[in-house]
């Protein structure tokens, strides 16, 4: 299970497949996962506040989509010695062609999105480390 940490309209998401290899998935891997629980996006009473969550939500439970992950809680060893870990497992939905699909991110990402060619996700988000 992973939070999901982008606009796109989903909070916890399930990995199903690894693109890469048949080993665990790293930051800046691609997968495949399935939407176990949408985000809520403010009160749904009141004029029009219906239309405006359902046109937030760019995705609905049980949908298979393409993700990239950004943060995880197994330590990785960087070149220059450092060692990183963070307190949850993470990603960003993508579309088939390599596009976010939220155009914004809450948290902070890992910097080896730099070396996997991920710029776009590293310039949505507020903070890389």
């Amino acid at each position: 299970m992973l939070n999901c940490i982008d606009n796109s309209g989903a909070a916890v998401v399930e990995c199903v497949a690894n693109l890469r290899m048949k080993r665990h998935a790293k930051i800046g891997d691609r997968i495949i996962i399935v939407v176990q629980k949408q985000r809520s996006f403010g009160d749904s009473s009141g004029g029009g506040g219906s239309v405006g969550t359902s046109a937030a939500n760019k995705v609905k439970r049980g949908d298979l989509r393409h993700a990239i992950v950004v943060r995880t809680a197994k330590k990785l060893q960087r070149k220059d010695g450092s060692v990183v870990r963070f307190d949850d497992n993470a990603c960003v939905l993508i579309s088939k062609a390599g596009e976010p699909i939220g155009t914004r991110l809450n948290g902070i990402v890992g910097a080896e999105l730099r070396d996997k060619q991920w710029s776009k996700i590293l310039s949505l988000a507020p903070m890389h480390l």
